[in-house]
Parts: structure tokens; C-alpha cells; sequence
């Protein structure tokens, strides 16, 4: 049982809730067969409170639920929840605002999916939505490789005062005159500045025009001006006809 002391101090470490004596024992004799007894388990966890309860460390062995879990001391909870309250006020990037969207409007939907229609890799996007909780994993397409399924939280629906998704604005309601341009006048979008995005999601296309092409028809104007342009052909093709000087 060589450094089973550092074993059973790795696995409080790495959990996010407390784990128990006999998980220790499981997860031990699963990859060693070791056949330890609770009180091995208890002994060295005791050993361990004595450790982490010097100054030298900011953090210290708690024992809650019948389980063991590594927690910061309290004289640096002051400090600690400055820093969580600073990470929850950051904004989100454009593209991961881009991707929430996608979710919002598509869900579930599948990584594969929110890729093909944003054209860029989305893990980085996906990762910092669910660390804000934002989207949530709906379960699992039945695709190929089963991909997992996202859609979003009741945090999503919380912070942007909605009962349902049905109470998201329709695509139609926000598209403007221009097919191309959603919300903004010609020209106005020059002097609004641009977020720099991280490097992995950095020149990515608008998830506006990406969605767009689903939901709006093709550029009106331009079917337009061509018809026009055949009806004035037509018109000079029907006067030159007419005409007996232009005939001679």
C-alpha cells in the first residue's frame, strides 16, 4: 500500500463533493485490490485535518455528510467571494452571445449542428455557457456518435426576464429592411466597436446572416431591380419594333 496516504488525499482533491470512506475503498481496490477497512481510511483523513490545519495553507480538510471535502478557511472568504462575484459580472463574447442564440432558437441541439451553422468550432462558447449556466444538456441525439443536446436553463430564462421560450421575439419581428442587416440602419454599424473574441472563435462569421438563411427570403431588392431591368429591355425591344425609322 505504497503512498496511500497521498492516494486518498488525491481523491478528496479532485472531487467536487465530499466523498465518503467507502468510496475511497471502492475506487482503491478497483485499481490496487487493496482490501482496506474504514477505520485505514479514517485514521489517515485524521492525519490530514492536522496537515491542512496550519497556516501555511489557505485551505483546510472538512468532514460534512459522512464524507471528506477540501474547503478554504474562513478568514479568506471575504477575498474568495469578491473574485466569484467579478467572474459573474463578465460579459459574454460576441461569439458565445452568437452560439447562445443559436441554442435559444434551435434547441436542443447538437454541437455538430451549432457548428455547421456557425461554420467555427463552438467548444470554447459551449464551455463558458454552461459554466455561467446558462444552457444545460438536454440529453442525446440520435445521430451518428449520439451527440449530446443543448438547450437553455432556467438561469437563461431568469436573466432575460422570459416565462417560455415561446416569449423569445420572432425572427421575422426583428428582421429590417435590408435582408442583410438585422436591427440597424445602413451604415450605423461602422461606429459601433468591435469585441475582440478569443483566439479560438476570433473573425468568425455573423450568426445573423447564418440564421437568416432559414428564416428570411432571399434579398427582395435584388429579384426586384433585375425585373425591372428585363421589363426596360423588353420596352426598348418593343419600341425599336414599332418605330419605321429605327426599321430602316
Amino acid at each position: 500500500m505504497k503512498l496511500l496516504k497521498q492516494h486518498i488525499e488525491a481523491l478528496i482533491f479532485t472531487t467536487e463533493q465530499a466523498i465518503t470512506p467507502d468510496e475511497m475503498i471502492s475506487c482503491l481496490k478497483a485499481v490496487y485490490g487493496w482490501d482496506l477497512k474504514k477505520d485505514d481510511i479514517i485514521a489517515i483523513t485524521d492525519e490530514l485535518k492536522v496537515k491542512y490545519a496550519s497556516e501555511e495553507f489557505s485551505y483546510e480538510l472538512n468532514e460534512i455528510a459522512g464524507g471528506f471535502q477540501f474547503l478554504s478557511k474562513k478568514e479568506f472568504h471575504a477575498t474568495i467571494h469578491v473574485m466569484l462575484q467579478l467572474k459573474e459580472k463578465k460579459r459574454l463574447s460576441t461569439a458565445a452571445l452568437e452560439t447562445l442564440a443559436i441554442i435559444a432558437y434551435k434547441q436542443p441541439i447538437s454541437k455538430p449542428e451549432l457548428e455547421h451553422i456557425r461554420g467555427v468550432s463552438c467548444d470554447y462558447s459551449i464551455q463558458k455557457l454552461l459554466e455561467k449556466e446558462l444552457i444545460v444538456i438536454a440529453g442525446k441525439s440520435d445521430g451518428p456518435g449520439k451527440p449530446l443536446l443543448y438547450a437553455t436553463s432556467k438561469n437563461f430564462m431568469d436573466h432575460f426576464g422570459l416565462r417560455s421560450v415561446k416569449d423569445l421575439p420572432k425572427l421575422k419581428d426583428i428582421q429590417s429592411l435590408d435582408a442583410n442587416e438585422i436591427g440597424l440602419p445602413l451604415g450605423i454599424e461602422e461606429n459601433i466597436p468591435v469585441e475582440h473574441e478569443p483566439a479560438s472563435d476570433e473573425q468568425e462569421p455573423s450568426v445573423i446572416e447564418e440564421v437568416s438563411d432559414a428564416a428570411f427570403p432571399e434579398n427582395e431588392a435584388d429579384s426586384d431591380s433585375e425585373t425591372v431591368s428585363q421589363q426596360g429591355e423588353e420596352s426598348e425591344e418593343e419600341t425599336n419594333a414599332e418605330d419605321p425609322e429605327n426599321q430602316a
